[in-house]
Order: C-alpha cells, then structure tokens, then sequence
C-alpha cells in the first residue's frame, strides 16, 4: 500500500480542515486529486510527506506508519513538486546544480557529487527535455522550463511515490501539453514511482490516471476509478453548479453551462 489513510482528521485553531478522510492508493496505481480552492488538498499533501500530523485516525504511506517511523527518511521517498518549492530556490541556481540537490533533498548543493551523480541528473535532464538549457540560470527559463527541472530533481532521490501538485498552473497551452506529455510517458516507463497529480482542472487527466479522488470542504466526496467519476451528473453535483463533460480522444473535456 502506497497510502493507507483511515479516518484521518486534522483541526488549527479549533477548525476541521481535514475531516474523516479514508483513501487508500495501491503500488501502481496513478491517481488525481481534484479540488477547488480551500478544499484540503495542500494541507492533505503535507501530511502525507509528514510536515502535519493527523489529529485523529491513523495514516501509513510506503508501508511506514507514522508514529513509528522517521518522517524524515520516509520523505526521501517521496518527491513532491509545488510552487513552495520553486520559490525557495536560487534564481542563479543552475539546472544541472538543482536537479543533483534532488538527491539530498536540499535547498542548494552542498554535498559532495559522485561521478555516476552527475551522470544521473544529466540523463534525467534529458528525459525531461532540459539538456539545451541545464547550464543557465534558473531565473531566466519559462515556467514550463521550470516545472521540467523540478520534476527531474523530484526523480534523482529515485522516489517510490511522486506527487505534482498543480504542475500546470502558470504555463501556455503549448507549454501545458508538452509537459503533460513527459508526464505520461513516465507513468509508462520501467520503474515509474506512484503518482500523485493534483489539478483544478478536468482536461489535465491523462489516461494514465485511472484512479480520482474528488475532495470538497475538507472531506472526501467521491474517490475510485476516473471513469466512474467524470460524468456530466456526478461533476455538476461535486461543483455545484451545471457542467458539461466531453471525451476527446482519450482526453475529457470540461465546460460550464
């Protein structure tokens, strides 16, 4: 079990943020997690990587049981892609540079680079599509640039569970499909982790992502099999207001009416 969430609840200050969530994710198994704003999908993501505790319940991710395990080895585990993270880096950092901290799951480079390191983050650089710009500063790439480099430095640790939290948000058309392009294509590569994809939006799930889970005001709504879920009635109960939803290809397509 990649996630095991049973009855998991989280207050601040004497509010439910999170409220009885159950959701259990399977090796292998690529799901999203879809949200308006204010839903929980943040505070839900932070703990699974063990920054907050659950209030009540009790919750196990990669087969370790908080409360009985290192938070902070079991994040090594995990790579987690978010706005928080690119804003903490160095706008001089070089590519190449950040991807290898991956490995350490710093904020800059300050351990010592092993050959078949450097050899490591050159090939994800490649994967990514990254090679042409790996030796120039951070600062200066498109946010669809950015969010490739992050993602690369998610793989260097060799994660078993990978979560892209918003990946999309920011870039152009263009810049959107390229990236969720690479996505797909490393669901289906040897020894892909379980991926974690949060989005806003219902044209951003990609046939890799079978499994949904629908949260709202801090609780579960719905969660099981995407095709299940994504249908013009269920969708327009979950928003609350009358939607459309369209299959193109192998895409949904979602309007407002």
């Amino acid at each position: 079990m990649i996630i095991d969430a049973n009855h998991i609840s989280w207050k601040r200050e004497a509010k439910d943020v999170l409220t009885d969530i159950t959701w259990k994710v399977r090796n292998n198994e690529h799901w999203c997690l879809v949200g308006l704003n204010g839903s929980g999908k943040t505070t839900l993501l932070k703990m699974i990587n063990g920054y907050i505790w659950p209030t009540t319940g009790t919750l196990s991710v990669l087969g370790r049981t908080f409360g009985k395990v290192d938070l902070r080895e079991l994040r090594k585990k995990i790579g987690w892609v978010s706005a928080a993270l690119e804003s903490r880096l160095h706008p001089d950092e070089r590519p190449k540079d950040i991807v290898l901290s991956g490995k350490f799951a710093s904020i800059g480079l300050y351990d010592e680079i092993q050959p078949e390191d450097e050899d490591q983050a050159e090939a994800l650089l490649e994967k990514m599509n990254c090679t042409a710009f790996s030796n120039r500063a951070f600062g200066t790439l498109s946010q669809g640039e950015k969010q490739r480099v992050l993602i690369a430095r998610s793989l260097m640790a060799e994660p078993e569970l990978l979560i892209l939290d918003e990946p999309c948000n920011g870039l152009d058309i263009l810049a959107r499909e390229r990236l969720l392009s690479l996505v797909q294509d490393m669901t289906e590569s040897d020894g892909a982790p379980t991926m974690i994809f949060v989005t806003h939006h219902v044209d951003e799930i990609l046939p890799c992502f079978t499994h949904t889970l629908l949260l709202k005001d801090g609780s579960v709504y719905q969660s099981g099999l995407t095709s299940e879920l994504m249908t013009p009635e269920n969708m327009t109960a979950f928003y609350g207001g009358k939607v459309t939803i369209q299959r193109r290809g192998e895409r949904l397509s979602m309007a407002i009416k």
